[in-house]
């Protein structure tokens, strides 16, 4: 009777695991084809267990529903402590961007595992994205300890020093990663950008260049090499770069900007007006544009449309605006209109006080308009005592001026300051 009873729950335990089996190799089926839907209505069906809940969540990734995801990894991580389970939370975790908690399995399994290289990477990068400076430089030093031509972990290491603004060792990884693989985009892109903003022409010409033969489409490098060019004042060569850039970047401003700049620079204007119109309807705010066609419009002696565009120029401007002041008071200056000249080289010199054309114009204007001449004297003063050494005949004349005044003020025995 025992024997008997004991052969039924085996058989009736075997069905029950038989037909959890079939229920799983039916979702699985399912999920084969697309069918999620029903594949989870079967799971739903079955017996909660590690296998259930970890299809489930399977399931669930594979549709990017990550708060699903982790809800049924960790329901499987009850019934069973598998690795794989934890690796695929610690994966969820981190595309919710909840990096501290995917740092936090990371960490268990290499406390257990440490020699898994691909994991210990995983938790570097982790590192740098949650500014940890210290624990990535060790997670990569590490790295490097045990895969010492890998290029990667140099260029990560390179990035945990950047978190730190620490330079020199930043650029000695770069280095180091670039001398590992000389095809390494990244560090060539990071070694061009560090030598510009320490103004290293030739280092920084040398690493554009060595980017782009491997990616002649690198967006940055483009521009590194742009800059370069016009700074050189060699606009021509530019030209082909910008066109290029304005096909392969999603940001346009800049290369339709500077074409505008180009032109202007080679005085071909009716280009140079098409591409700042052109700037203007992509963005209206961009008050620049507004500024070189009024430059343009004052070499084409338009002085009313020069006005126009400065003045609109000046009302979006946010930033110093002294270069468009002073060219609205050139504007009036050709329109005869000495008044409003003067008030605005003194805005242009009030916006940028280190704008010596700005002064010397408001000065020279207020000795021709106004017949008290201690109004210019004053501002011939103040040149003098900011930017004597700056422009040598300016600085003649404006002495001169000075001296001639006082004499004036002594004929008529008075003294001025």
């Amino acid at each position: 009777m025992k024997n008997k009873f004991l052969f039924s729950l085996l058989f009736f335990v075997f069905i029950q695991i038989s037909a959890q089996k079939s229920l799983m190799t039916i979702s699985d089926s399912l999920f084969a084809i697309g069918r999620y839907k029903k594949a989870l209505n079967v799971l739903e069906n079955s017996k909660p267990s590690f296998e259930s809940n970890y299809k489930k969540a399977i399931i669930y990734e594979s549709i990017d529903d990550y708060k699903k995801t982790i809800e049924f990894l960790e329901a499987a991580l009850f019934f069973r402590n598998s690795q794989k389970a934890k690796l695929k939370l610690a994966k969820a975790y981190k595309n919710l961007k909840m990096l501290d908690k995917s740092i936090k399995i990371h960490e268990e399994i290499l406390a257990q595992d440490s020699l898994n290289l691909v994991l210990q990477y995983q938790l570097g990068k982790m590192f740098i994205s949650t500014k940890k400076s210290g624990k990535a430089i060790q997670s990569f030093k590490k790295l490097i300890y045990y895969d010492k031509e890998n290029a990667n972990y140099s260029y990560q290491l390179a990035l945990s020093y950047a978190l730190l603004k620490d330079r020199d060792r930043m650029i000695n990884s770069l280095l180091d990663s670039y001398r590992k693989d000389t095809l390494h985009l990244k560090s060539i892109v990071r070694l061009a950008t560090s030598f510009n903003k320490l103004k290293d022409a030739d280092s920084t010409r040398i690493f554009v260049e060595k980017g782009l033969k491997i990616n002649p489409n690198e967006i940055y490098l483009n521009k590194l090499k742009i800059n370069s060019l016009y700074r050189a004042k060699r606009y021509l060569e530019t030209i082909p770069y910008l066109l290029k850039l304005d096909t392969i970047s999603v940001e346009k401003t800049y290369p339709i900007s500077m074409l505008g700049k180009v032109h202007y620079n080679l005085a071909n204007f009716s280009e140079a007006k098409k591409y700042f119109r052109k700037l203007i309807r992509l963005d209206l705010s961009n008050y620049k544009a507004f500024t070189y066609l009024g430059h343009i419009a004052m070499k084409e002696q338009q002085f009313s449309v020069a006005r126009l565009h400065y003045s609109v120029a000046t009302t979006k401007g946010i930033e110093k605006r002294d270069e468009e002041y002073f060219g609205l008071g050139n504007a009036f200056y050709e329109l005869e209109k000495p008044k409003e000249a003067i008030f605005n080289y003194n805005k242009a010199f009030l916006e940028n006080r280190n704008n010596s054309k700005a002064l010397y114009r408001l000065a020279t204007m207020s000795d021709a308009y106004y017949k008290d001449k201690k109004i210019a004297y004053q501002h011939y003063k103040k040149y003098i005592e900011n930017f004597d050494k700056k422009d040598t005949v300016a600085s003649k004349f404006v002495k001169k001026r000075i001296q001639e005044i006082k004499k004036e003020f002594f004929l008529k025995g008075q003294n001025i300051k």
